[in-house]
């Protein structure tokens, strides 16, 4: 009698509450899943990715999408009147406080309409385990207030997509494909009924769902399969009940662009959910081809030459827990061999070598901390002297060893920084020789937009996700178009890298093309980097946990996929020849490696054999030290004329002349010793009908101001 009472005075004095309850479109359209959506450039869905670890929503499930054994069962077991109240069943309430005065299990009265507002309105919802007696009719007059406002299928609507019906599952999408994988208009009876009883105590046992559930069936007079429907409940306990995404195609490029963007984003991307499709698939059907030779993990990345823009992003592991926490695109790799067309074409914009010019491709010892060291080829033959198209064309290491040694080891390493491969901040003398064959980590990304460099003639620029910002970022001349011209054409000479590959393999293509392959040490990894004139495709192969392949060459491991991913690039599309910069020549040169044999080459202008003279020489002549920029300090402890710097030239001429500041005449020969003087100095060298062959310029530094202010005058 007292609850009977204390309920009355509420009705009959309490003052009404004031709500400014949303209307139902407010509602849904600040409703948030706990998913975001990456969507590919043309609004195809890439992704879905949980952003919300508190709760799990999937998207709102209008009222005629839901099934209508759900319906039936939800009313049934929680409003039974729902469609003939206004909002308070105090029928209901009767009964509840009837029953409470007989200390009978109570049924509670609390309405659909009465939950929802629960729902909406933070100052109804319980702060303990029940609701007192305040809130309970402040709850009462907030529903009789909503149904003023919305229809019965409104709010029937918004509570079935906002109750919570176990764990972290709110809304029937979320319940629905968590437990039984499915969409909500496909839920059966049995499916219905476990549902409707996991809404008054979502968390309860296995005992308890399944009797509540018999009855709710059974007071809808609807047919019980028992193992059935202990089947259905056993299958959520104790299960992760997990939802599966309903696209998963592009895991990492969503972690990247998804994570700090608000709960339930949808973000769109630069790349081709119809490329992607086709990487992801190149890359499984080559890693099951590749299986009996230890090679479980793969990635594919595919940029637009011209925006940088990136058009697949594909990693793929035959052991499917590496795929989801190992980005193969990021992660730093030995790059092997595929450095070496940036060290050529440093070679030939410092005007040291030319395409024609001719490299020793022969055993080879030097000296270094650790002993000697020898590079050898990737078959273990040499194949004596080479040109420098044949020697990068056909991959040999030895030539590319001397090549490094010829442009410097820091000059190539400050080349590869500007390229954007970073975190390679150590000395020349950290990665010494081998630096020539690939001895640094990159990653595929690096890698590939640097690729990118070489197509776009020496431009490069960030390859981008999104179209945010700047369609083209950062753009910057990194090599001369010259040299990347030349480069290039070197790369899709077939019949230069024959001696290596063979005329047919998966390098060649039916449009022009320009690759590389690399492998490094010990097999642990395997690249194919090539371009056409519009897209640059990277690959790579290997085992996340850096295991060695067995017997996996690039022509057999990453090729097979570049040409696949190639080819259906250009499969409704034609690739033009590239003209040659107005600075590149073609001459007809005769060929010291076949006597009597005449052939064309590319050089940059000024570089190619002149007058009648035909034959091309191994080096173009150049000061080795000191590199432009030096400063040289003097030693205060050393009488200053035992002090001497070493002038040294790489040349095949013995009376060039060295010359000082434009006057100065301080001997002949590939290298003298000079006393130094403080000051700023500019040297040359020059043949002996006064042409200028290069010049550098450099600083001595110390006490000598005399002669300081002496050289700075002449300057």
């Amino acid at each position: 009698m007292k609850k009977i009472l204390a309920i009355s005075l509420l009705i009959f004095l309490l003052p009404r509450g004031a709500y400014a309850l949303p209307v139902y479109k407010e509602v849904r359209q600040n409703y948030v899943k706990s998913d975001s959506l990456l969507l590919d450039r043309h609004g195809a869905p890439l992704h879905e990715l949980r952003t919300d670890k508190d709760h799990r929503r999937m998207d709102w499930t209008a009222l005629s999408d839901i099934s209508p054994a759900l319906k039936q069962a939800v009313i049934h077991a929680e409003d039974k009147n729902f469609y003939h109240h206004a909002g308070v069943d105090y029928a209901a309430i009767s009964v509840s406080l009837f029953q409470s005065l007989l200390r009978q299990n109570t049924r509670g009265a609390s309405t659909i309409t009465m939950q929802l507002v629960s729902f909406l309105e933070p100052a109804i919802q319980p702060k303990k385990s029940r609701r007192s007696l305040q809130q309970k009719w402040l709850q009462m007059d907030a529903a009789r207030d909503l149904e003023k406002k919305w229809t019965k299928e409104e709010i029937f609507e918004a509570y079935l997509n906002l109750v919570t019906f176990r764990s972290e599952l709110q809304g029937v999408a979320a319940a629905s494909r968590a437990l039984f994988g499915k969409e909500p208009h496909g839920l059966n009876q049995t499916e219905s009924a476990i549902l409707a009883a996991l809404i008054r105590s979502p968390n309860a046992s296995y005992d308890s769902v399944f009797q509540r559930s018999s009855q709710i069936m059974i007071s809808l007079n609807w047919p019980i399969n028992s193992n059935e429907l202990s089947g259905k409940i056993k299958q959520i306990f104790p299960g992760a009940n997990t939802i599966q995404p309903r696209m998963a195609i592009a895991p990492h490029v969503a972690e990247r662009l998804l994570k700090d963007k608000p709960k339930g984003s949808t973000v769109t991307c630069t790349l081709d959910s119809g490329l992607q499709r086709f990487a992801l698939n190149s890359m499984a059907s080559q890693l099951l081809a590749l299986h009996g030779q230890n090679v479980s993990d793969g990635a594919v990345l595919v940029l637009d030459n011209k925006t940088g823009q990136v058009l697949a992003y594909a990693t793929y592991s035959a052991n499917d827990s590496n795929a989801r926490y190992v980005d193969g695109i990021q992660a730093k790799r030995q790059a092997g061999s595929t450095l070496k067309p940036f060290l050529y074409a440093l070679a030939l914009d410092s005007r040291i070598l030319t395409a024609a010019s001719v490299l020793n491709d022969a055993p080879l010892d030097i000296s270094v901390a650790g002993g000697l060291y020898q590079p050898h080829n990737y078959d273990s033959a040499y194949r004596g002297p080479v040109s420098v198209r044949v020697a990068l064309a056909s991959s040999l290491n030895v030539p590319a060893v001397l090549t490094l040694n010829l442009v410097g080891t820091e000059a190539f390493l400050n080349k590869l920084r500007m390229m954007g491969i970073k975190e390679i901040s150590e000395s020349g003398d950290f990665y010494g020789p081998s630096l020539a064959l690939g001895s640094a980590d990159v990653s595929l990304w690096e890698l590939t937009n640097a690729y990118r460099t070489l197509a776009n003639g020496g431009r490069w620029s960030e390859a981008v996700l999104t179209w945010e910002g700047p369609a083209v970022k950062n753009n910057k001349t990194i090599l001369s178009a010259e040299a990347a011209f030349i480069v290039s054409d070197i790369l899709s000479d077939r019949e230069a890298r024959s001696g290596t590959f063979g005329l047919e393999n998966s390098l060649a293509t039916k449009f022009r093309s320009a690759v590389k392959t690399g492998t490094s040490k010990d097999m642990r990894d395997n690249w194919c980097i090539g371009y056409s004139s519009q897209y640059t495709v990277g690959v790579w192969v290997g085992n996340y946990s850096g295991e060695s392949m067995w017997n996996v060459s690039g022509v057999s491991g990453a090729a097979p996929v570049w040409h696949e991913m190639m080819d259906y690039l250009h499969r409704n599309k034609s690739d033009h020849k590239a003209s040659p910069p107005s600075n590149v020549v073609k001459k007809e040169i005769a060929s010291s490696l076949n006597p009597g044999k005449r052939q064309e080459e590319w050089f940059i202008r000024g570089t190619e054999p002149s007058g009648d003279v035909l034959v091309v020489k191994q080096y173009n002549e150049k000061i080795v030290y000191p590199p432009s920029g030096t400063i040289i300090a003097l030693d205060p402890d050393i009488p200053q004329d035992l002090q001497k710097v070493f002038f040294i030239s790489r040349t095949e001429d013995k009376e060039l002349k060295w010359i000082l500041n434009k006057s100065e005449s301080i001997g002949t020969g590939k290298s003298i010793a000079w006393s130094p003087r403080a000051g700023k100095y500019n040297l040359e060298l020059s043949d002996t009908g006064g042409k200028i062959i290069d010049s550098v310029s450099f600083e001595v530094r110390g006490d000598n101001q005399a002669d300081q202010v002496e050289n700075d005058t002449k300057q």
